[in-house]
């Protein structure tokens, strides 16, 4: 049996974000994929941009240390 931890992201904007992008008719385990892509990508962003906030003697994390981060995972 999958995961049955609380998702992170709502299941309705997912779906109304594929539709948006073209896809006329969506299964509910595409969204559920998509949704599980999503919470690992932001976990290992968030996960990247604490090194930058740590690494510049910081606590709070920024706007910049995010950036960095998706810029060194592109």
């Amino acid at each position: 049996m999958k995961n049955m931890a609380k998702k992170v992201f709502a299941w309705s904007p997912i779906r109304k974000l594929m539709k948006d992008n073209g896809a006329e008719m969506v299964a509910r385990d595409a969204v559920d994929a998509l949704i599980e892509y999503l919470e690992k990508l932001a976990k290992d962003m968030t996960r990247k941009a604490l090194e930058m906030t740590r690494h510049a003697s910081r606590k709070k994390l920024t706007v910049e240390d995010m950036e960095l981060a998706m810029k060194l995972v592109e």
